[in-house]
């Protein structure tokens, strides 16, 4: 499973990065980022990462196969 951000829905709230920050980081506007692109989620970073899914105000945060 991996995860992904769509930056135009992104707004810069920062729930993704303060939740799970294993997983996401800020750019320098402070939107979200991947901290780990194109690789899988490992160990807690899956359940981190969906915590953030559903905290993602705009609903940016996807998890994919």
């Amino acid at each position: 499973m991996r995860v992904t951000i769509d930056t135009d829905r992104c707004t810069g709230h920062g729930r993704c990065y303060a939740l799970a920050p294993d997983v996401f980081d800020a750019d320098d506007d402070g939107n979200g980022v991947v901290c780990h692109i194109g690789r899988d989620l490992l160990g807690d970073e899956l359940a981190h990462a969906e915590v953030a899914v559903a905290n993602c105000p705009e609903s940016a945060i996807e998890l994919v196969e």
